[in-house]
């Protein structure tokens, strides 16, 4: 009840096409924090069942993009390893089974073992197995799909348990509009588009670097030697980078810290 009416406060936050990207207000001209309102808008971590996740997502992040010049995911976001290729209409029962959404994201033995089934549910012709047996997370950072990628169900465990498993970000052709909004919502992975097939150019095992800048975004492919460019995260990078759509709202003076 409590996601469902953040969701209604923060009106902005609607989609139109699975492609589109959400208008979410600016930080630095909106909202104007002193360094104490921040410190302790950031001290307060979100409420929502994904909330405790936050400085866990935050230390992936800075593991996952060393040389970033800068926390904003708009500004010079670097994300380089290994990269995992799917095909089109990858649903979210193959992402994570409905049997394992018994398992809550907030509690962090569970989390990690929601990592440790992720991309569980797809099927034997692929051959490499996302996360190996009996590890908790995966070796791809990064991962790569066609078209209509998260399709299916609405559950936010797609997003988590890739988040979970290891995941930095997602590059596909096109998304399901739910899986986009869930991924910005709970600032797991960065779910960006590629300008064409990627999931053809590429394959699992290659070595990947992604750029993400305000205009500029592209992903490098140091297996192939080829270069490939990706559309802009825009405004929903700031959403993600601060940990989710609950964690923005409390920084940005949305909604009140939990010691209000």
């Amino acid at each position: 009840m409590a996601a469902a009416a953040a969701f209604s406060t923060l009106s902005p936050f609607k989609l139109s096409s699975p492609i589109e990207t959400p208008n979410f207000p600016s930080l630095s001209s909106s909202f104007k924090l002193t360094s104490s309102a921040a410190a302790a808008a950031a001290a307060n971590s979100p409420t929502h069942p994904f909330g405790p996740l936050k400085f866990n997502r935050i230390a992936r992040f800075a593991t996952a993009a060393p040389s970033a010049a800068s926390s904003s995911a708009t500004s010079a976001t670097t994300f380089h390893g290994l990269c995992y290729v799917v095909g089109d209409n990858i649903d979210t029962d193959q992402i994570i089974p409905a049997e394992y959404l018994t398992l809550v994201p907030s509690n962090p033995d569970e989390y990690e073992k929601l990592g440790s089934y992720a991309l569980i549910g797809l099927p034997s012709s692929y051959t490499n197995r996302f996360v190996e047996s009996g590890a908790t997370k995966t070796k791809y950072s990064i991962l790569i799909g066609g078209d209509n990628f998260g399709c299916g169900s609405s559950r936010e465990h797609a997003p988590v348990a890739l988040g979970a498993a290891g995941v930095a970000a997602v590059v596909a052709e096109s998304y399901a509009r739910i899986f986009f909004r869930n991924s910005v919502a709970t600032g797991e992975v960065y779910p960006l588009e590629s300008e064409g097939r990627l999931c053809d150019e590429c394959s699992t095992g290659d070595v990947v670097t992604i750029e993400l800048g305000e205009s500029d975004c592209k992903l490098i492919n140091h297996t192939t030697g080829k270069e490939y460019g990706l559309k802009p995260i825009g405004d929903a990078g700031p959403v993600i980078e601060a940990g989710g759509i609950f964690a923005y709202a409390r920084k940005a003076g949305m909604i009140p810290s939990r010691d209000a």
